[in-house]
């Protein structure tokens, strides 16, 4: 390729061509030896569940992905999943219309993200401190909401569940596909394409050179958790409506979230990553733990294998940094004698 082409390329476009292409070659290993192991696993039928079961993590992964971005984190999404869907559960429990309840479950979820958001923009506390204790204040309001009751999925309208089940054609790929898509494809042009986005790279290396480029850091660390929020409310309506309302709805669910968009690419220190890792990254878990299950290989061996990932995802970058470095060293090291050299030889 022409120097002149590759220099006008933008920078997420490098990016997509190099980590993201490995990270959709490994789903593609893991795709085949899944279905060269159990030959049932590429049937519409699995493809179908596979994709329901992957639906939660992959939405909860978009605002997460640029949360991390920024150098910050959301350990409380799966509990703010957890409190609408209880919202949801207990209003129907009160005679509520299912409509009426999942508006008040989504004002519930942005209010959950929005009180994130001002303690970590404007108060300026740690988000890893506030969201494990909202984590907890959600967790247990859920359970003051719904109690011990469990309210199922057949117990909602039948045309909104039967739509969030339906497929597209004999393929088994659930219509509701459809909105993680078109979810994706708004937080892609929000990172990639916009300033805003721009920015927020920016602010994962410092607060200073976000505010250079026009950032104003606060509110867009305020947005970002209410936005997760927001997405957080979607998924309980989801869960509600596919599983069901109970007081453990979607409980550790944060932990494959976030070992998922580390696992895509996005670093743990911030400034690097992409939407498009990300959700790679959920679809490499969420065939692996499919695909163990199909084997009936305990929860026990799956929460192990998650946090194994999630481990090495923090661990493996810096080590591949760090063995970068001292191979660009040891380059300096090995040309600097050389360039002497033939400064010698010049004069």
């Amino acid at each position: 390729m022409p120097e002149s082409t590759a220099a006008r390329r933008p920078a997420w476009v490098a990016r997509l061509l190099t980590r993201d292409a490995a990270l959709i070659a490994v789903l593609v290993l893991v795709l085949v030896l899944a279905s060269a192991a159990l030959p049932r696993f590429a049937s519409p039928v699995t493809v179908g569940y596979l994709l329901l079961n992957a639906v939660p993590v992959l939405l909860l992964a978009l605002p997460m992905t640029l949360i991390i971005i920024t150098g910050e984190i959301d350990l409380s999404v799966a509990s703010t999943v957890g409190i609408t869907t209880a919202t949801i559960g207990s209003l129907n429990l009160a005679g509520w219309e299912f409509l009426p309840a999942v508006l008040v479950a989504l004002l519930v979820g942005v209010i959950a993200g929005a009180v994130n958001g001002a303690l970590i923009a404007f108060v300026g506390l740690p988000s890893l401190a506030v969201t494990i204790g909202t984590l907890a204040l959600y967790r247990g309001l859920t359970l003051v909401l719904i109690g011990d009751n469990s309210v199922s999925s057949s117990q909602y309208p039948e045309g909104f569940t039967s739509l969030i089940n339906a497929k597209v054609g004999a393929t088994g790929i659930p219509i509701v596909m459809g909105f993680v898509i078109l979810a994706a494809a708004v937080f892609i042009i929000v990172l990639h394409a916009t300033p805003f986005g721009r920015g927020l790279y920016a602010l994962g290396f410092s607060k200073e050179a976000a505010t250079f480029v026009g950032v104003h850091v606060p509110w867009a660390k305020f947005w970002l958790f209410t936005a997760s929020g927001l997405v957080a409310a979607f998924v309980g309506v989801f869960w509600s409506t596919y599983y069901s309302a109970r007081s453990d709805s979607a409980n550790g669910l944060e932990l494959t979230v976030i070992a998922a968009v580390l696992l895509g690419g996005v670093s743990i220190f911030g400034g690097r990553g992409t939407v498009i890792g990300a959700l790679t990254g959920v679809l490499i878990i969420s065939n692996i733990n499919y695909a163990l299950r199909l084997q009936r290989v305990p929860d026990v061996v799956l929460i192990i294998i998650t946090g194994s990932l999630l481990i090495v995802s923090v661990v493996g970058p810096s080590v591949v940094d760090a063995a970068r470095r001292r191979i660009q060293r040891a380059r300096r090291h090995r040309t600097r004698p050389l360039a002497e050299a033939r400064g010698i030889d010049g004069a």
